[in-house]
């Protein structure tokens, strides 16, 4: 628990996270004590200090599988990086690896402009939108802090942008670095042809200005992957990385913990889970499932945050009505307290006004008990969201 007594005597440094508000015990406890203490961010940009190639990516979605994504290629390519990703990574047994090289290789969050104390030497940007509007004042706010994270790029470094984004390519005009962009056409420096969608995998040709640089087959299914591939590929063409090892590289991922991620089977259906919890991510997410020719797709989303949820309100309501059927459960809070009137019954509300049912119950045992009389053989069920509706899927396959 979160006991101010857990704060010892002979504690050198205090770290915590965005999500610690300063009323919290062990935080005022370590303060009233004179004892040093440090934001997450804080910490991992000093971390980051230490190491001559560091690489940072940022946007608002995308992040995750990125990183993981350059992570498998860094270490096909035998650099030995040491890694910090927001999911669990199979080729490294976890979220964290200790390499012995000068690359090190991490996320960058934008929230309370936590990113703002890194100085990555390559940092990327996989887009830019709306979010986290219980900090930021508006889009511009957003954009404007991205820009200074790229201007945190030292003069030799490169930034690696969405040439496809407005809103990235708008933040980054006029800054003074070397600027790499990738997209799905030739108007990006990396670009995709010959691209191939069969089942869950695709394959497609990694272009680097009008020239074949390498070809590619990922196992992770989406339009979306293949972007978050090109990304990747736009980093290792900055650190010199040859062909073969992103093409392998690529091809050994098979995805991060809680990224679209299969969790097995109940009553023939397929049960997955994705942490998505912005309307984006829902979107391009259900996009996916529409092409993997399953019966019906069965969505079972916790919405995360009040101040997310009403801010987006409309726009999760379309992202989920592409799904044949919709279940809500109650907001995760996370660090926020309901002082805004919003709740899952609205967005209910919203979806059911685009003339699509939609189910609501206030607790997870509820929503097990509909989902063994609803799930038959040939549908996906998938479990959405930032906080604990994992559980759900897995409780179902516990039975």
């Amino acid at each position: 628990g979160q006991r101010a007594s857990n704060i010892e005597e002979g504690t050198d440094l205090v770290v915590y996270t965005a999500a610690i508000h300063e009323d919290n015990p062990e935080l005022a406890a370590a303060k009233a004590a004179g004892i040093p203490t440090l934001t997450r961010a804080e910490l991992l940009g000093q971390i980051m200090d230490n190491y001559s190639d560091s690489v940072a990516i940022a946007g608002t979605h995308g992040k995750t599988t990125t990183t993981s994504m350059v992570s498998q290629i860094f270490l096909d390519a035998r650099m030995d990086p040491t890694i910090s990703v927001g999911g669990i990574l199979d080729a490294i047994g976890g979220n964290i690896r200790v390499g012995k090289s000068n690359l090190f290789v991490t996320e960058a969050c934008e929230y309370t402009n936590s990113f703002l104390n890194f100085r990555p030497k390559y940092c990327l940007i996989l887009n830019i939108e709306e979010d986290h509007m219980d900090f930021f004042k508006d889009l511009a706010d957003v954009q404007h802090s991205f820009r200074e994270f790229a201007l945190r790029t030292p003069e030799d470094g490169c930034v690696v942008a969405n040439a496809e984004d407005a809103n990235t390519m708008e933040a980054l005009r006029g800054v003074p670095r070397r600027i790499i962009t990738f997209g799905l056409t030739d108007k990006a420096d990396v670009y995709a042809e010959n691209i191939q969608f069969v089942g869950a995998n695709s394959s497609f040709d990694i272009m680097y200005k009008g020239r074949k640089f390498t070809d590619v087959t990922l196992h992770v299914p989406g339009m979306h992957n293949v972007k978050n591939a090109l990304a990747a590929t736009a980093a290792s063409i900055c650190l010199g990385i040859r062909p073969n090892a992103v093409k392998y590289g690529l091809a050994g991922f098979n995805g991060a913990g809680r990224r679209f991620e299969f969790k097995g089977k109940y009553n023939g259906a397929d049960v997955y889970d994705d942490y998505a919890h912005h309307p984006g991510e829902l979107k391009a997410l259900l996009d996916t499932v529409e092409t993997l020719n399953y019966k019906r797709s069965i969505v079972v989303f916790q919405p995360h945050t009040y101040t997310r949820t009403k801010a987006f309100l409309t726009q999760f309501a379309q992202a989920l009505s592409h799904a044949d059927h919709i279940v809500l459960a109650d907001i995760y809070a996370a660090r926020e307290t309901d002082t805004l009137g919003i709740s899952s019954q609205t967005l209910q509300a919203e979806i059911e006004k685009l003339g699509k049912p939609c189910y609501y119950f206030p607790t997870f045992e509820e929503i097990e008990k509909f989902l063994l009389k609803k799930c038959m053989h040939g549908d996906l069920l998938i479990t959405m969201g930032a906080g604990d509706v994992v559980n759900i899927g897995e409780k179902l396959l516990g039975r």
